[in-house]
């Protein structure tokens, strides 16, 4: 009988830490780093609400609504993996695109409507992370995502896959607000174009949504 090895910590197996595991823990990381930029890069309501907090409020702001978005992601999350609302959030689909359309209707009239100078931020009296965590709790295709492939993917890649993806996350919620309050101050015409900017992409996005519901 071989002796025993000393030099394992007590309940693991030998090859808990072996060079494949550990690669393989590596790539799930790394494939969950990429699934959050991939989320939380393209343009999209949230990036558009990010903006126009960030310009008119300042980096600050602009990072509490990225982290509001942040916590609307961990809250469906938990919905959906932990207590099933798939389930029950399906048959509702139609109602919550029209819901999410509303949403982002009222958040592109408050960016685009007239302003007295000085210019009045974006839901001034409001939170910023109160408006991330709103529009992220009723986007439609934040829960989407959830629903369908953040299930999935989750179901593959564990708590690994979701670190990885939420760090990337929280990285792209400091930097995005960080990059475009350095442009904005050197180049202050930027900051109507990307008020303007922002207004109409959150106004398509609710058309698309209205569309997605009619169909």
């Amino acid at each position: 009988m071989p002796p025993p090895d000393h030099g394992a910590p007590v309940g693991l197996s030998a090859g808990t830490f072996s060079p494949a595991r550990m690669a393989g823990l590596v790539e799930t990381l790394a494939a969950g780093v990429l699934l959050g930029f991939s989320l939380a890069a393209p343009p999209g309501p949230m990036n558009a609400l990010i903006a126009a907090n960030t310009v008119h409020r300042g980096r600050g702001a602009g990072t509490l609504t990225g982290l509001g978005a942040l916590s609307a992601d961990a809250v469906l999350g938990f919905l959906v993996l932990g207590l099933g609302a798939s389930r029950w959030l399906n048959p509702y689909r139609i109602e919550l695109d029209l819901l999410g359309a509303g949403v982002l209707c009222l958040f592109a009239f408050q960016i685009l409507r007239p302003r007295q100078a000085p210019a009045t931020p974006v839901g001034s009296t409001r939170s910023p992370y109160l408006l991330g965590l709103g529009l992220g709790i009723s986007n439609p295709y934040q829960v989407l995502w959830w629903l369908t492939a953040g299930l999935a993917l989750v179901a593959t890649g564990g708590a690994v896959l979701l670190l990885g993806l939420f760090g990337a996350i929280g990285i792209w919620i400091v930097s995005f607000p960080l990059g475009l309050h350095w442009i904005s101050a050197r180049r202050p015409r930027v900051q109507q174009s990307l008020t303007v900017g922002s207004g109409v992409l959150l106004l398509g996005f609710a058309a698309l949504l209205v569309l997605l519901a009619l169909l």
